[in-house]
């Protein structure tokens, strides 16, 4: 899932668990908007050091599981993804802007959290992966509680 990234002067394995809600927390993510936001992160990975390792879509949220270089910040990670998929959503999915109105995506706020490439990244990207998926959300939720208390 993850790998080690070689630089010339460091090798690292920095993991993000990314939470963005849309704006007023509506729900506008369809198989169209889906769609994009898969192409528009696979633009990002190419263009800066961002890897997606799992998307996670919930109707009104999204889940990233990201790694990237020490040389990005999370802020910068956080703003890179939200711009330009924000960007990019609203120019090609105009279903999107009847429900959300003064040309904004995503709501303001963020949630990011780093994961262990050990630990419980594969909890993790399970639990990013299975959004919107009832009934398996409720198992991945109770073993992520459970390394949360295993782990203070």
């Amino acid at each position: 899932m993850s790998r080690y990234i070689r630089k010339r002067h460091n090798v690292s394995v920095l993991l993000y668990h990314l939470v963005c809600a849309a704006k007023y927390r509506r729900v506008v993510f369809d198989a169209d908007v889906d769609g994009v936001l898969r192409d528009v992160c696979l633009e990002i990975a190419q263009r800066y050091e961002i890897t997606f390792l799992e998307i996670g879509m919930d109707g009104d949220h999204v889940h990233f599981l990201v790694q990237s270089v020490p040389t990005y910040s999370a802020t910068k990670i956080v703003h890179t993804i939200k711009s330009l998929t924000a960007k990019e959503v609203l120019a090609r999915c105009p279903q999107v802007k009847k429900k959300l109105w003064g040309g904004e995506f995503w709501s303001d706020g963020y949630f990011i959290a780093s994961v262990g490439q050990h630990g419980n990244v594969d909890t993790i990207g399970q639990y990013v992966k299975e959004q919107g998926r009832d009934a398996h959300y409720q198992q991945v939720h109770a073993q992520q509680m459970q390394l949360f208390e295993e782990n203070p």
